[in-house]
């Protein structure tokens, strides 16, 4: 292994340090931003996994120390700032376990897969005075950026429909990667892992969901999950909602899209990374209108380019107290909306949220 106590180099140490503890597919979209001083105010100081070569890979990659157990690289490095991107079922444990140290904590979506873990993160992190980060970078998308400054300027009018489509292409070879992917303890299927990001984008535009009625179907590979779900969604404010997910999608990545529907307005982010602005239709025009094709973006895959723009919002939430996009709160809301489709899915039922799930079997582990 590296050595642990390789100093911080001076020209960065006035910099927040950043440990990535897991070193899974993620890992690269993180670590490439931290270490290529992409973010000012930023920089990667470790990388933990408890499979070694997994860690030592990543380390000589990114030219930092490694470690096998978190709490040693807390204890040699003393991080300003960890981010968790181990599988979504050890996301509360973990956060549970690093919030003693009393360090701001960023983990990737979902944040659990339990509520009730869920509040036990915001409490442990509350208790420590730390602060709590869900990785949502499409929100960070230009795109998703103008859509949600035309909706908080009223520009839709009444909403009535919003929908999210995500058609992806994840085959046997994609699970079988690791043996925690596609199981109802570790993972979930397409609703929690590929499509959170969306449902995220639905409920962030359309406002309080009231009730969802789902359902799903694996299709296409042998996993204890789902690989295709359909939900209808009612919103707070009267309107309605349509999700339609699936990694059953062959041979490729076809589309990760939003349209959001009001009286007044038409928007359609389409492309496979909710990255292009596909239709912008107002009956009140302004001048943004006839320079919105500027607002698409090209990114190399599914995952975008909102990383960045993500980690300066979380460094500008730490080092200048500006509100935090989505904090432990927020990501909570979009685990409550995927736990009640679940919920809908094992009683084939309409379910109005708020509720306690009974039926989920989102981190529940078989004896």
């Amino acid at each position: 292994m590296s050595n642990p106590n390789l100093p911080v180099s001076k020209s960065k140490s006035n910099s927040l340090r950043v440990a990535l503890i897991g070193c899974g597919r993620i890992l690269k979209k993180h670590a490439e931003i931290l270490s290529s001083n992409e973010i000012d105010g930023m920089v990667l100081d470790s990388v933990c996994d408890i499979e070694p070569e997994k860690a030592q890979q990543a380390a000589e990659k990114y030219h930092v120390p490694a470690f096998t157990d978190m709490h040693e690289l807390m204890q040699h490095r003393n991080p300003d700032l960890v981010t968790i991107l181990t599988p979504s079922g050890l996301h509360a444990s973990h956060t549970i376990e690093l919030a003693d140290y009393g360090k701001d904590i960023i983990v990737e979506k979902p944040m659990a897969l339990r509520l009730k873990d869920a509040d036990s993160m915001l409490v442990a992190c509350a208790k420590n005075n730390c602060r709590l980060f869900v990785v949502k970078q499409n929100r960070f998308n230009l795109p998703v950026v103008k859509l949600r400054e035309a909706l908080e300027a009223g520009r839709f009018g009444k909403l009535v429909l919003g929908t999210i489509r995500v058609r992806w292409c994840r085959d046997q070879a994609y699970y079988d990667q690791d043996e925690w992917r596609g199981t109802w303890a570790y993972d979930g299927g397409v609703l929690t892992n590929q499509a959170s990001h969306h449902v995220d984008l639905l409920e962030w535009m359309m406002g309080e969901v009231e009730s969802v009625h789902a359902r799903s179907s694996t299709a296409m590979v042998d996993i204890e999950t789902e690989d295709t779900a359909v939900a209808t969604l009612k919103f707070s404010n009267g309107a309605l909602g349509v999700i339609e997910a699936t990694t059953a999608t062959r041979p490729k990545d076809l589309e990760g899209s939003i349209s959001i529907l009001g009286a007044t307005g038409t928007v359609e982010i389409s492309g496979f990374a909710v990255n292009e602005m596909k239709t912008w239709q107002f009956a009140d025009k302004q001048p943004v209108d006839e320079e919105i094709e500027q607002y698409s973006e090209n990114p190399p895959n599914v995952y975008g380019f909102g990383h960045k723009a993500f980690y300066e919002n979380v460094r500008d939430s730490i080092l200048q107290g500006k509100p935090a996009l989505v904090d432990g709160l927020e990501g909570r809301k979009s685990l409550e909306l995927i736990s009640a489709l679940y919920e809908s899915i094992e009683t084939g039922k309409e379910v109005f949220l708020r509720f306690t799930p009974k039926k989920c079997r989102l981190g529940v582990i078989d004896d």
